[in-house]
């Protein structure tokens, strides 16, 4: 063995490079293996949620990414859905993930991938404990009941290390080479349609697209396609964008026109400099299992999907949150084995619905919308019908809420499940995201929370408090306190003592003091 760390990282898009800047402020020694030395410039994983937003916050990131935004504030990130073509005049503008801003303490925000992988590599960089091998590329990875290895190749060179680790993570994408070689399989549907991707360059669209109010996406429902999406997303306003639509299955650069596909999905002739035509394949893949061994997935790696929704790097991002940590308490000696297994029990229920309920039902409702209704065969009905499919759009965004309700290591409900479906409320429940609210200095609670766990105590008895901490102390589990007053917004989380996670999930409430602190603070960490 060349070398030893405490974590490997196979594979450094943006899932890989924030799990190295989680691990390394977490004081985790890691190495992050990747063979492109430059982000790849493709305009992916455009929408960040609040919760995305919330970890970038936690990586001291959250300014650096707003101001790499390259579409300015009028631009919501909620997009145009029109019916046949850009040109019709059947559309609507439904509000989306902004319209549950208010439930947490960051706002979604719109970039490119790229550009969010830039501010975290630089991130990366100002930590000494995270060693990054750009230009080296995963090729091996085994393990055995003490510890794991990765070997490691210098892309276009000769040269090949062993890299040992206590743990290995791969977040080597939606081919993952770890995925394979650990065993792990994956299912969900596959729809058995080829997709293009096109960048391109059009001020034209720009200027004949200025009949809607300004947006981020423009989506087209074509009776022809079954219920699968095109749409054109800008990358900045004027000139940039990016192009998604199915295509026949042997297209190729060379044999179709993809200028004329994007003038008949608009409606209307315009010139384009195209940049970058690829391909890739309608399906959902989720692995059956996050972990195996000493070895883990983590985004694209455990689960992959279409384009729609902008659900791939946020999950993504959620897989770092939830692991991170995990990781970090696993190797200090306070947490558990039965803590690692819970991050796949955990997130890995959370894409099965994703894809299942939100993502393919999706299309299937589409679909059969497309089938049954027309305004050339009967518009007063069709009329009905788009009122109806418009007012569907934001129950959709309301009720996408994951959480850990039915986690082993959090105070859920009685027969509760872990799920992709939950509803948005100020009110604290365990294995539910913590919504955002003022304290009494003017300080966010949110602004307070410790790197680790975090008991929030209000209104609470100093002899109590106390019992707690000591019982912190005493199982060597990371602890801060917040106490305050149970008056102004604090009210509405209609509990007086709740513990959080580090990854911003509540694991435990109650509207007052614990008989038994030690057992709540052992199950959290999967020593109960």
């Amino acid at each position: 063995m060349d070398k030893r760390y405490q974590v490997v990282i196979a594979g450094g898009g943006p899932v890989g490079v924030a799990l190295a800047v989680e691990l390394g402020l977490r004081g985790v020694a890691c190495v992050l293996v990747e063979r492109r030395k430059e982000p790849q410039l493709i305009p992916k994983g455009q929408n960040l949620t609040q919760r995305s937003m919330e970890h970038l916050y936690a990586w001291g990131v959250a300014d650096a990414v707003r101001a790499a935004r390259m579409l300015p504030p009028e631009f919501p990130m909620s997009g145009i859905i029109a019916y046949r073509d850009l040109a019709n005049e059947y559309w609507y503008a439904p509000p989306l993930r902004e319209i549950v801003n208010a439930y947490y303490f960051q706002h979604n925000e719109r970039l490119p991938q790229y550009l969010v992988e830039d501010v975290l590599r630089k991130r990366l960089a100002q930590l000494p404990n995270v060693e990054a091998r750009f230009g080296w590329a995963a090729e091996n990875v085994a393990q055995d009941v003490d510890s794991a290895s990765v070997t490691i190749a210098e892309d276009g060179g000769t040269r090949r290390e062993i890299v040992a680790a206590d743990y290995v993570v791969g977040c080597d994408g939606g081919h993952s080479l770890v995925r394979r070689q650990i065993g792990i399989e994956r299912s969900g549907a596959d729809f058995n349609q080829l997709m293009v991707l096109a960048l391109f360059r059009s001020r034209e669209l720009h200027e004949k697209l200025k009949r809607f109010p300004p947006r981020s996406t423009y989506r087209v429902l074509h009776p022809a396609l079954k219920g699968y999406w095109q749409f054109f997303g800008r990358v900045d306003v004027g000139e940039r964008w990016f192009f998604h639509s199915p295509v026949p299955p042997n297209t190729t650069r060379d044999n179709y026109d993809f200028h004329g596909l994007l003038q008949t999905c608009a409606g209307f002739p315009f010139a384009c400099d195209f940049d970058y035509v690829g391909f890739w394949d309608l399906r959902i893949a989720v692995a059956a299992s996050y972990q195996a061994g000493r070895v883990f997935i983590a985004g694209d790696a455990a689960h992959s999907h279409p384009p729609y929704g902008g659900y791939g790097l946020n999950n993504g991002l959620d897989d770092v949150a939830n692991l991170g940590w995990k990781l970090a308490a696993r190797l200090e000696g306070w947490g558990s084995d039965a803590l690692l297994r819970s991050y796949s029990e955990e997130r890995q229920p959370i894409f099965v619905e994703t894809g299942r309920d939100f993502i393919e039902a999706g299309i299937q409702k589409d679909a059969a919308f497309l089938a049954r209704f027309s305004p050339d065969k009967d518009r007063a009905e069709f009329d009905r019908a788009w009122n109806e499919h418009q007012g569907a759009a934001v129950p959709r965004v309301l009720t996408y809420e994951p959480h850990y309700e039915g986690s082993p290591i959090v105070f859920g409900p009685p027969g509760g499940a872990s799920s992709a479906r939950g509803t948005h409320t100020f009110t604290v429940r365990a294995g539910h995201h913590l919504p955002p609210q003022p304290l009494s200095s003017g300080r966010n609670a949110f602004e307070e929370l410790g790197r680790y766990f975090t008991l929030l105590a209000f209104d609470a008895d100093d002899c109590a408090v106390a019992i707690f901490a000591d019982a912190a102390q005493a199982l060597r589990i990371p602890l801060q306190t917040i106490r305050d007053s149970y008056r102004d917004g604090r009210a509405a989380y209609a509990a007086k003592w709740f513990l959080v996670r580090p990854d911003r999930y509540v694991a435990w409430a109650a509207d007052s003091a614990p008989d038994d602190a030690s057992a709540i603070l052992r199950r959290a960490v999967g020593r109960a």
